[in-house]
């Protein structure tokens, strides 16, 4: 069964392929993995560098959406809260805080 290296270890061996002033067969040599494996995780860390910008705009998107959903349920808040003051002058007396006790009468 072949050896497993680390996120660490790939990442540091594609590093020095992608400053091509070393060979293959150099880097091979140097960090002791197969050179067809050099050039795999090359291949596969060049193909997920779309992803990873991809990721970065997905994210923007995301907290754009999440800000405006925010915003949203303050302006909900803002409007209910309005109405409940709204009714407790209509009803007589009752505060949006006082309207927490749902109608349950405290004993003196």
């Amino acid at each position: 069964m072949g050896q497993h290296h680390s996120a660490q270890f790939k990442a540091q061996v594609v590093r020095a392929a992608l400053r091509d002033d070393k060979t293959l067969a150099q880097l091979a040599s140097e960090y002791g993995v197969h050179p067809t494996q050099i050039s795999t995780w090359k291949t596969t860390a060049l193909a997920d560098l779309l992803r990873i910008f991809e990721r970065r705009d997905q994210t923007a998107s995301q907290v754009a959406a999440y800000e405006e959903q925010i915003e949203q349920l303050y302006a909900e808040i803002g409007r209910l809260t309005t109405q409940v003051a709204w009714l407790g002058k209509k009803v007589g007396g009752v505060s949006a805080r006082g309207a927490s006790g749902h109608g349950r009468v405290r004993p003196s």
